[in-house]
């Protein structure tokens, strides 16, 4: 992703105070992404404006006023770039009752008018570049760009229909390429399943022994099932590496019960260690809010159904069947391999996971009208042993538990959710901005 620095203004100001704050801004940006394209100089022309922004192909803009600076120029980057901007205004270095050195926040509203003439989303963060917040707001912008940009090359596989009743998960390909700009693949659940019985025993042994690296107890398991389960492993790795796939929801039960005679959890929980974050009974938008929750973090994402609320502990507990990656249990445990809940087939999961100092609980939903919204509350993932068969997760949450719950059922949230493991609340309220989709706080 190229990030370029435009830091505009005109001659008329102190220039001694402007290149301090042009050589630490630089130095901030530098910090942030070492390949940032900046000028030589400070653009207090157009004309300056003009040579520098010339060179470039940006993904993202950060426009500074290094001064002031009319909304010409403001109007002249948004005619060259078809691209997010980070307006950024500086904090007046010197109050003593003397001139006036940079006036950056007057050039923000000139520029800030423009933007808004222009229809265009922008970031804004006000404060010297050596500020912590500042630092903090422009590179929660920049990932959040940069995972919009993913998001546009992102081929999203779904595999088979949702089960009835569970219709919010099903995604349209429209909704995703003109909302995200992301490339859905739909198959059905019995060609997957028809790949893998074509595989011998034979084929799938280095699968059983990947598995067998990160599964505690998998032996335990009749070895027809999990022979079976590497099978169902194989034919969705080889189809998620043919088509070069960067996340999946698939349909669970009845089908992998009932036409296999083994479940899909532990492969779901499998991909989601190598990378492809997987979700279970087909829900699509609950896949792609884990993409982008694993793009934000480097790390697996937790998927769950909100199943207990404790109010004394100010928590609220997410649970699954037995798909959560393995890298998310409990080193005392490690990732303990089960039979599911219900229909008492294996292998699934069955652990607690691990503690996280921050998480951030996120659905990428959709309103009573069909808009697309954003859910996001914060917290932090409790040092709590399995609650329930299955894989479960217990976040303590910044808000009350209870307007939590209380507020999102009333207003029709969806029950699935992805947790992830890090405090990326900044980057998803900038990447809703930059998708122009409601944000609900909790």
């Amino acid at each position: 992703m190229e990030l370029a620095y435009l830091p505009i203004g005109v001659p008329t100001f102190h220039l001694e105070s402007a290149g301090k704050e042009f050589e630490k801004s630089v130095e901030l940006l530098k910090e942030i992404d070492p390949a940032v394209k900046v000028p030589a100089e400070m653009l207090l022309s157009i004309d300056k404006l003009h040579s520098f922004t010339d060179t470039l192909h940006p993904d993202l803009v950060v426009v500074q006023n290094i001064t002031f600076a009319n909304g010409a120029y403001m109007t002249e980057i948004l005619r060259t770039f078809d691209c997010p901007v980070m307006l950024w205004t500086l904090r007046e270095p010197v109050i003593d009752g003397g001139r006036l050195r940079l006036n950056s926040l007057t050039g923000a509203y000139s520029a800030a008018n423009m933007l808004a003439s222009f229809g265009r989303a922008f970031g804004y963060v006000f404060g010297a570049p050596r500020e912590p917040q500042v630092k903090e707001k422009i590179a929660a912008f920049v990932r959040a760009v940069s995972l919009k940009k993913e998001l546009r090359s992102l081929n999203l596989l779904q595999v088979g229909h949702t089960p009835q009743g569970f219709g919010f998960g099903r995604g349209l390909d429209a909704e995703l390429a003109s909302v995200f700009g992301t490339n859905l693949i739909s198959i059905e659940a019995r060609e997957l399943i028809n790949t893998a019985k074509t595989y011998t025993d034979e084929e799938v042994q280095d699968y059983i022994d990947a598995a067998a690296s990160k599964m505690v107890a998998l032996d335990a398991i009749p070895q027809k099932n999990v022979t079976d389960f590497a099978k169902l492993f194989k034919a969705y790795d080889s189809f998620v590496k043919e088509n070069n796939t960067g996340a999946l929801s698939s349909r669970c039960w009845p089908d992998f019960f009932t036409e296999f005679g083994t479940p899909v959890c532990a492969v779901l929980a499998m991909l989601n260690d190598l990378g492809v974050p997987a979700s279970c009974e087909a829900d699509t938008y609950g896949a792609l809010s884990m993409f982008a929750c694993a793009q934000l973090t480097g790390n697996a994402a937790f998927f769950g159904d909100p199943v207990s609320m404790d109010e004394t502990e100010n928590t609220i507990t997410f649970w699954h069947c037995g798909m959560a990656p393995c890298s998310l249990a409990r080193e005392d445990t490690g990732a303990v391999t089960g039979v599911h809940c219900n229909r008492k087939i294996g292998p699934t999961l069955e652990f607690g996971c691990k503690a996280q100092a921050k998480a951030t609980i996120f659905r990428i939903g959709k309103d009573a009208a069909g808009k697309f919204r954003f859910f996001i509350a914060g917290g932090e993932v409790l040092d709590k042993p399995k609650q329930f068969s299955g894989t479960t997760l217990v976040v303590k949450t910044k808000s009350k538990s209870e307007d939590i719950i209380y507020r999102s059922v009333k207003a029709g949230w969806e029950p699935h959710f992805a947790v992830a493991m890090g405090d990326i609340e900044s980057e998803l309220e900038a990447l809703a901005q930059l998708l122009n989709i409601e944000v609900e706080k909790y």
